[in-house]
């Protein structure tokens, strides 16, 4: 497995992939959040949009929000922050989500970052178990809501 930058090439598969891993947790397709799900392209631009691929075969993305990225939503000065961790559902149970996420906390340690933050659904057990493996803590004093109806929990590693 290697995760590299997204290319050009990728995005439109990267923004498939990311709403079928999404899928469970959406609306449906006439939910708003799917066309930001979709939106690979603007995520390559404003953050860093990495992606894991085997033989030439895409299993999963994350977007990386460096501190002057507007996809920035709960970090403060110190913390990393990444999101929209997506895993092709093919691929699941693979490790693809763990090195993804590995990858981010190597890329935030590397900046100087003393800690990371992610926010999550309440509903999204299977990332729930991923990231107190990899040693992040529930944050519940920094839950939030982006908009009315979709609660976020927070969990911050600390390096």
């Amino acid at each position: 497995m290697r995760i590299r930058h997204a290319a050009g090439a990728d995005l439109a598969e990267v923004g498939d992939l990311t709403v079928a891993a999404y899928a469970s947790f959406t609306l449906g397709p006439a939910d708003p959040y799917v066309e930001k799900l979709r939106d690979a392209a603007t995520r390559a631009r404003e953050a860093e949009l990495l992606v894991s691929e085997e033989d030439d075969v895409l299993l999963g993305t994350v977007t990386w929000c460096p501190p002057e990225s507007p996809w920035r939503e709960i970090s403060r000065a110190g913390e990393g922050e990444f999101r929209m961790l997506a895993v092709n559902p093919a691929a699941r149970g693979r490790g693809v989500g763990d090195a993804l996420a590995r990858h981010c906390i190597a890329r935030s340690r590397a900046a100087g970052d003393l800690a990371m933050v992610i926010s999550s659904l309440p509903e999204m057990a299977s990332a729930h178990r991923l990231y107190e493996r990899l040693g992040f803590e529930r944050l519940p004093k920094r839950d939030w809501s982006p908009v009315p109806g979709v609660n976020l929990v927070v969990f911050r590693l600390t390096y």
